[in-house]
């Protein structure tokens, strides 16, 4: 398990054609890509199980803690991204609730463009 940031302060200052954003960059992909969001209530959990391809979860909303094969939890929040190989065990839970963008493809490589 790899846990990144794609929050605001890790983005970059776009500005052409007269723009005025900041863009956090999160993956780019040439094969099948799934993209869902996730929404876990209060007390709510993604068990533990392995991932069928990579997966890369992205905390939107709320607080939580997640875990890979060991059974150390680590906290995550908004604009951080979780990331676990194929067939990597792992699980996410909240006491408060949160909410996450999930992307799974077989060629996820988040170090090209998050830090």
């Amino acid at each position: 398990m790899r846990i990144f940031k794609f929050s605001k302060e890790v983005g970059k200052k776009i500005s052409q054609y007269n723009s005025d954003f900041t863009m956090s960059r999160i993956i780019q992909t040439e094969k099948v890509t799934n993209i869902g969001c996730m929404y876990l209530e209060e007390n709510g959990i993604i068990g533990y199980h392995q991932a069928v391809v990579p997966q890369l979860l992205l905390i939107m909303n709320g607080e939580g803690y997640v875990r890979g094969e060991s059974e150390e939890y680590f906290k995550v929040q908004p604009g951080d991204a979780v990331f676990w190989e194929k067939d990597e065990w792992h699980e996410t839970k909240t006491d408060k609730g949160l909410t996450a963008i999930v992307i799974e493809s077989e060629e996820l490589n988040p170090e090209r463009f998050m830090g």
